[in-house]
């Protein structure tokens, strides 16, 4: 019983703010100009990822294991741009940096759930290219429609998991002092720092996040293409080692666009003014989705011959209707 009262004093000394005020890019000059970027940005992305979605989802010829990781990760693009794009255009068009406690939780757990999506996705890219180039004779046995379905769909959970975890150890944090999150969106680490109870389990869990985003996929994309250019050594004949590279070029631009702004971010530490860091790592979260279907679009052999059989069935069709 005395457990009970316990449990239940914690739970009534918890102080929630009904606002968190968003400082992340009030120091940094021009924004105007940064707003018209974003609309600009957000709407390409969402025009592209839908048409790249489209093409995958039409044509059957890239009904593959490879193209079904390309349409989560298009899907993932879009989620991250709808739940990042709109808020921060909101908070640099009408100034409305106040966001309610509740909305804040709502956009954090979506916001690093689509960053965990996105950054899994492209470590699920690198497993397809690692078997493709390194295991060719076995790569219709390994991986198969069916197995690529139950490994993009056990990461959504567990990245849906972690990400319910930190946000309800959030929720067990009291905010007596400062309600200003020094970040462009209701970020967690930033947030946990604002506690005025104990929050090292939230802080643990922030390093968890960084570690299972950048350093984990990192080091394992790292290690497969370390095992693909020992593949492609062996190769004899300069042809097909030059055909077998260009099949990682896509991924590899991907991976450079996703990884490398937040990594020299993070190596620079505190050495990067506030407002620098801040923005360079916003742009980091909305470049992606726009280059991604740009990317696949132009460097992808098979889906620019999507695109052409597609257009050759619609001229067909309009001549045959004529």
């Amino acid at each position: 019983m005395s457990r009970l009262n316990s449990t239940f004093f914690l739970n009534a000394t918890i102080v929630r703010p009904n606002l968190f005020f968003i400082s992340g890019l009030t120091g940094i000059p021009h924004t105007k100009y940064y707003y018209v970027f974003l609309c600009f940005v957000y709407t390409l992305s969402l025009l592209g990822n839908t048409f790249v979605m489209f093409v995958i989802y039409a044509d059957h010829c890239l009904h593959s294991p490879k193209y079904i990781a390309v349409f989560n990760l298009l899907v993932s693009d879009l989620c991250v741009s709808t739940a990042l794009v709109p808020p921060l255009i909101d908070t640099l068009l009408f100034k409305s940096q106040l966001i309610s406690y509740e909305a804040c939780l709502t956009n954090m757990f979506f916001v690093c759930w689509f960053l965990f999506m996105q950054s899994f996705t492209l470590t699920i890219l690198s497993f397809d290219r690692l078997v493709a180039i390194c295991f060719p004779l076995r790569y219709n046995e390994i991986v198969t429609n069916k197995s690529m379905l139950v490994i993009t769909a056990v990461t959504w959970i567990i990245a849906g998991l972690s990400v319910v975890i930190a946000v309800i150890f959030i929720s067990r944090l009291s905010f007596c002092k400062s309600t200003v999150i020094n970040s462009y969106f209701c970020d967690h680490a930033p947030t946990s720092w604002l506690a005025c109870n104990d929050n090292t389990p939230s802080l643990i869990m922030s390093w968890t996040h960084v570690i299972m985003i950048l350093w984990l996929p990192v080091l394992f994309i790292i290690g497969t293409y370390i095992c693909i250019a020992r593949a492609l050594l062996k190769i004899a004949v300069a042809m097909e080692r030059l055909k077998a590279m260009k099949t990682c070029t896509s991924h590899l631009i991907l991976v450079s666009v996703f990884y490398l702004p937040v990594c020299i971010n993070a190596a620079m530490g505190s050495r990067l003014h506030p407002n620098v860091r801040i923005f360079s790592t916003s742009l980091a979260l909305v470049l992606p989705p726009i280059l991604n279907p740009i990317i696949y679009s132009l460097k992808t052999e098979e889906f620019t011959e999507s695109i052409k059989r597609f257009y050759r069935r619609k001229m067909h069709i309009a001549v045959r209707n004529k």
